[in-house]
């Protein structure tokens, strides 16, 4: 909460009015400078200096816009996700309007990919996992559909370029994501109940191992993700606090996947 318009206004304002109604006058200029700030310097500020989490959240959603224009042409699916996703993690009022613009802006022919991938990377400063949940929200929206054309995986590909990520690494999260998905569709009850051999086989893929693996690389890749997607360890590096449900859920998942390949290994 920023209070500090708020304090400086008061002041002033019965410094210079030396009564009480200037007091409140200038507490109420300054509860106005403390929003108008707030938002700002959530999402962007009106110089462009953006600091880690108002940077993961602009270029979220601009890049967004971009991913969705890839193939030509924005379908319902690809808004549907935006919209909800900003839903999910609580945006409203100016801040839901300043993440849908974002998401215009990188609809928009001419779009600055590499300038803005590049703001983002001064802020994210180095942290993998950062960059890593960063490309997951632009793989999950390029999936929103269901289909994910050449279009689509070119334009994850470039960002995965910029954001320093190997073709290898996008292809495993394109695997796991995928996987993922289904997993938390089926554990969620929102798609029909799979045969235990496929939500096992779900769960593989979600975690990133073999079925064949032993116990001790299954731990190893269970204890890895769970340090990736640890929602506190995640907000600490800049990730946005609206977006710790998202991270909770994912953390949650991987959990799940874990117990159920335990339960099924000899």
């Amino acid at each position: 909460m920023r209070v500090w318009g708020k304090v400086f206004g008061f002041l002033f304002g019965f410094m210079l009015s030396k009564n009480i109604f200037g007091a409140l006058l200038g507490l109420w200029l300054g509860h106005s400078f403390d929003r108008r700030r707030h938002l700002n310097f959530n999402f962007q500020s009106t110089d462009g200096d953006l600091n880690a989490q108002a940077a993961f959240l602009y270029t979220t959603f601009s890049v967004m816009g971009y991913v969705a224009k890839a193939k030509g042409r924005v379908n319902e699916h690809e808004i549907k996700f935006a919209s909800q996703y900003m839903d999910k993690i609580g945006l409203k009022g100016e801040l839901k309007q300043q993440a849908q613009d974002a998401f215009r802006e990188g609809k928009l022919a001419g779009f600055p990919l590499e300038q803005r991938i590049a703001k983002f990377m001064e802020s994210a400063k180095g942290r993998h996992d950062l960059i890593l949940m960063f490309l997951e929200i632009q793989i999950q929206l390029a999936l929103a559909d269901g289909v994910l054309v050449t279009e689509e995986k070119d334009a994850l590909r470039q960002i995965a370029t910029l954001l320093g990520v190997s073709a290898q690494e996008l292809d495993r999260l394109l695997d796991m994501i995928s996987a993922g998905a289904q997993f938390h569709g089926h554990q969620s009850g929102r798609s029909s109940q799979p045969s235990p051999k496929h939500q096992l086989a779900s769960a593989y893929k979600l975690l990133g191992v073999e079925k064949g693996d032993d116990k001790k690389t299954i731990k190893k890749a269970h204890r890895k993700l769970m340090s990736q997607h640890h929602p506190d360890k995640l907000v600490a590096k800049g990730l946005p606090p609206e977006m710790m449900n998202d991270a909770k859920q994912k953390a949650q998942d991987i959990q799940a996947a874990y117990d159920l390949i335990m339960a099924n290994v000899d």
